[in-house]
């Protein structure tokens, strides 16, 4: 368990120093996803009631989409620099690099949507950075990052693969965005734990067996 613990370290490190020098993931999906909030907020103006019916799925919109673009360059950079042999012949299991690739993106996702959930509570004036909300999205991208981690690998094979990755992606990650949607709304509305907790579930539910399975079947996805 220590070795590969220290193995999906590595690959984690690893992509984190990649990032930290190109910064090409982290900016290009920032900027997308401020963007969307903020064309948005001038589409639906000051109109509160209408913010406020709106902005859960404008908020999910914007990460879903950047997620998306995060997730297109899970391995695309090893696979155009021809590094992805490499990885796959290095002495470590098909499943840690399946985790150290889903921990990355996770992370960028995460970084991604702390800064975009301040900006978006100044300019929808929402309470979108309580507890609730704030837990709803850190399992919800759990999800979203494990689905679309096993569909990034099965398209960076592909000749269009930046097309073929929310084709496949998209409509299984659709409960986990729906379950999120619906639990932020009752959230931004003033309910308590007990009014998204049916939601919360679902979500926890998603969780365990999007990231149970893509760790199981992840080795005959990149088996060429």
């Amino acid at each position: 368990m220590s070795s590969s613990f220290k193995k999906i370290k590595a690959i984690l490190y690893k992509d984190m120093i990649s990032e930290l020098r190109t910064r090409e993931v982290t900016f290009s999906v920032l900027v997308f996803s401020l963007l969307v909030i903020v064309i948005f907020n001038f589409a639906f103006g000051v109109d509160r009631p209408t913010m406020e019916a709106v902005a859960p799925g404008v908020l999910w919109v914007a990460f879903a989409f950047a997620g998306v673009l995060a997730l297109n360059r899970t391995f695309i950079p090893e696979k155009e620099n021809g590094c992805l042999d490499g990885i796959l012949s290095c002495p470590v299991s098909r499943e840690d690099i399946f985790l150290g690739k889903m921990l990355s993106s996770l992370v960028f996702m995460l970084v991604v949507e702390a800064i975009t959930l301040p900006v978006f509570a100044v300019l929808f004036n929402l309470p979108v950075l309580s507890l609730q909300i704030i837990v709803v999205t850190v399992l919800s991208t759990i999800g979203f990052v494990a689905v679309g981690t096993l569909f990034s690998a099965l398209a960076v094979n592909t000749r269009a693969r930046e097309m073929v990755l929310p084709i496949l992606f998209l409509p299984v990650a659709v409960p986990v965005i729906i379950s999120a949607v619906k639990a932020s709304e009752i959230a931004l509305a003033g309910g308590g734990w007990g009014d998204i907790s049916s939601w919360v579930l679902i979500i926890v539910a998603f969780d365990a067996v999007f990231v149970t399975v893509p760790y199981l079947v992840f080795n005959y996805v990149v088996e060429e």
